[in-house]
């Protein structure tokens, strides 16, 4: 059986310890090692490192129109199954996360059919995490 090896992801974050917060406590993830500039997590399988920047005037979000929707470029997440994205959804509502796109279905009805939300980290950083119907048509064109 072939399995995707994890990747490794390194975001930058300018409070080290208000993400430390939200990556382990409203997204679950597993923290792992760490120093005084940058944490581990093991952000569902896959390890995320969160780098220390210091903050520079404010950027502008960019974004680039899909399906109607404003998505923020660039962003990162997971896909989750489709059972479980409502569940994760769920949660992130109840810990009052402020969503940039409401959890929705995109591509109803097409090829490529999925559940999707978007948010931003404390520092900015966009997330997306998506689902979809058909888990075959993650490719499909």
């Amino acid at each position: 059986m072939n399995t995707l090896p994890p990747f490794h992801l390194a975001v930058p974050v300018w409070n080290l310890e208000v993400c430390r917060v939200f990556y382990r406590d409203i997204l679950k993830c597993k923290e792992g090692r760490s120093s005084d500039h940058w944490v581990d997590f093991n952000f569902f399988g896959h390890q995320l490192v969160i780098h220390h920047k210091p903050k520079e005037a404010e950027t502008n979000h960019y974004v680039n129109k899909v399906d109607g929707q404003q998505v923020p470029v660039p962003h990162f997440g997971i896909i989750l199954s489709w059972e479980n994205f409502k569940t994760f959804s769920e949660h992130l509502k109840h810990k009052k996360v402020k969503f940039i796109i409401k959890p929705y279905i995109r591509f109803k009805g097409l090829a490529g059919e999925q559940a999707t939300l978007f948010f931003y980290d404390p520092s900015g950083n966009a997330l997306e995490f998506k689902a979809f119907k058909n888990s075959s048509h993650i490719f499909s064109k």
